[in-house]
């Protein structure tokens, strides 16, 4: 009886640890791409601010502005580093951000951008796209 509960406790650590290594995200200049869609989506300026660069702030709120009269949604977000130049992350997402107004949907392809990610004092921030 102790080694079938051990045994079972043992696979379902396994199975556990699999598991958070494979939802656990990408890198983390990938992680603040996907919480600044999802503060752009909930519409949460704090946030959406505190994870944007300085030079990138007013842009990223004219954004979240644009949204605010439409229910907005993600669908199927992942994001991952899609490379380096110098010292800016490159990160691309696939999903889409759904807008509704008036029971019509608009969709917004995330995987057209190239979001431009830079650290500062520690905390990786979006700074634009392309």
């Amino acid at each position: 009886m102790c080694r079938k509960f051990a045994f079972s406790m043992l696979v379902l650590g396994s199975m556990m640890v699999v598991l958070a290594a494979c939802t656990s995200g990408g890198s983390p200049p990938a992680e603040a791409v996907e919480r600044y869609l999802v503060a752009l989506v909930d519409k949460d300026e704090a946030t959406l601010s505190s994870l944007s660069c300085a030079d990138w702030e007013m842009t990223a709120i004219m954004e979240l502005d644009s949204f605010q009269a439409v229910d907005t949604r993600l669908e199927g977000l992942t994001c991952s580093l899609a490379g380096t130049e110098g010292e800016m992350s490159l990160v691309t997402c696939e999903g889409r951000i759904i807008a509704t107004y008036n029971n019509e949907d608009q969709e917004f392809d995330l995987s057209l951008r190239t979001y431009q990610v830079v650290e500062q004092s520690g905390e990786y921030l979006v700074c634009g796209f392309r």
